[in-house]
């Protein structure tokens, strides 16, 4: 996409973080302040009617919602939303296999209006994970992949800690230091990190942590499996679709 406008002279980008108290999930829901097109990053399927509300108050045209991967912990609200929205489109990458209206690989672009998304192949929690990083490079939402002062699992969904680790050294702490780091969750009421924070401080991930270190930190975490993994998982991977018709 040609941009005649330099990172430093864009208007900053419509922008609410939503929260869903029960799994955790943070939805983001951004837009162009200019067209008023709007998308909403990883949205929860009981929480679809707030979003919609939010939509509707801001005047928004909500044109795609955007998955970072096919989550485990609760349904993604898109298959909701393709009934309750005219035009309407489901968006998750080519590599999760899960059903979508338009799958997306590493290095595509997401516009909205005239605003877009770069996507950045993050595998690692799942085999399938994507980061989307704002056009300025002021935002990234890292999904399960990077978390506050944490990272995702790695022990399911294809999960790999060795990936992980290369996926968030490459793709994430590459970033400006400045670029605010927007998660998948978080389960202790924090909104956001920094890359700079993240590199430096995050306990697995950050400093002077090696691979091998980290691998062996993720190999020792002996988790529960997510209460909802076995109807979240087909669920997502039918775009949200709790039973098969």
């Amino acid at each position: 996409m040609g941009n005649s406008k330099s990172k430093s002279k864009m208007a900053a980008v419509g922008f609410k973080q939503l929260f869903d108290d029960v799994s955790c999930t943070y939805t983001y829901l951004l837009w162009d302040p200019k067209t008023k097109d709007a998308l909403l990053i990883d949205p929860v399927d009981t929480k679809v009617d707030r979003d919609l509300k939010v939509v509707a108050d801001e005047g928004l045209k909500l044109i795609y919602g955007v998955n970072t991967h096919a989550h485990a912990d609760h349904i993604t609200g898109t298959g909701l939303l393709k009934k309750k929205v005219e035009g309407f489109k489901s968006v998750i990458s080519k590599a999760s296999t899960a059903k979508a209206d338009i799958h997306f690989e590493h290095g595509d672009k997401i516009q909205f209006g005239e605003r877009y998304l770069t996507v950045r192949s993050t595998p690692g929690h799942t085999d399938g994970c994507s980061s989307f990083v704002l056009d300025d490079e002021k935002m990234v939402f890292t999904g399960d992949a990077l978390l506050i002062q944490g990272c995702g699992r790695t022990d399911f969904q294809g999960g790999s800690s060795a990936k992980l680790y290369e996926s968030i050294h490459t793709q994430i702490f590459t970033l400006p230091d400045d670029c605010i780091v927007y998660p998948g969750h978080d389960y202790k009421g924090r909104l956001s990190s920094t890359v700079k924070e993240e590199k430096e401080n995050n306990p697995r991930l950050g400093g002077t942590k090696t691979q091998e270190e980290f691998i062996d930190i993720m190999n020792n975490l002996n988790l529960p499996n997510p209460k909802m993994i076995d109807i979240a998982v087909p669920a997502n991977l039918r775009c949200g679709v709790p039973d098969v018709e």
